[in-house]
């Protein structure tokens, strides 16, 4: 079946949402394009799991919604916080798979925070 292979997160200011990100998540950046085509190619680690995306100019709102794997939930919520962003959906258990959350980041744009445990809700 068709995965996902890339993403990309709309920001009105391209330099804040990168430090969120960097600073909350530590991805890397590689800057490509200039002017109205300038992209941004973001870097989410070297792992097999997970893809890597890129940040663009927006020119209205962010309509997906990105889930990404965490070690500590709790840790990451107050890193979003710490960097700008806010919690709007608290702390949730699926059960068998692990907890989750959703947070906005620096430019409101939706993300979720997922946190795997087998043992969730058991």
């Amino acid at each position: 079946m068709p995965r996902v292979v890339h993403f990309e997160i709309g920001a009105q200011d391209t330099e804040k949402i990168k430090n969120f990100y960097k600073n909350v998540f530590e991805w890397e950046y590689t800057k490509w394009g200039e002017g109205d085509m300038e992209y941004i190619l973001v870097k989410t680690g070297d792992g097999p799991a997970g893809i890597n995306g890129g940040i663009f100019k927006s020119k209205g709102e962010s309509t997906i919604v990105n889930t990404i794997d965490v070690p500590n939930l709790e840790q990451y919520i107050e890193k979003v916080k710490e960097n700008g962003g806010e919690q709007v959906v608290p702390k949730n258990v699926i059960p068998g798979v692990g907890y989750f959350a959703y947070c906005k980041d620096c430019e409101g744009n939706l993300i979720g925070l997922m946190q795997p445990d087998e043992n969730a809700g058991k």
